[in-house]
């Protein structure tokens, strides 16, 4: 099982989509919100400019499509 970090701020409406997404399929991540300083440093560090975010394992992911994030998430 990959390690799964979703990065999203407030408002985001594709955020929370995701959000249930994951939640619906029952997979486990870590939550960070992009105002906390530890998301906003590891965003930066990604070079990510915009949320949603998923890091898969040692992927990355800026942006959000269902379909995506499975095929990395399996390993395709």
């Amino acid at each position: 099982m990959k390690r799964l970090v979703l990065y999203v701020s407030d408002k985001c409406p594709h955020c929370k989509e995701a959000q249930r997404y994951l939640d619906s399929k029952g997979y486990k991540y870590r939550l960070t919100n992009s105002k906390m300083q530890r998301g906003r440093k590891e965003l930066d560090a990604i070079g990510a400019r915009s949320v949603p975010v998923l890091k898969i394992g040692d992927q990355v992911m800026i942006g959000w499509n269902p379909k995506n994030f499975e095929r990395l998430y399996q390993g395709g």
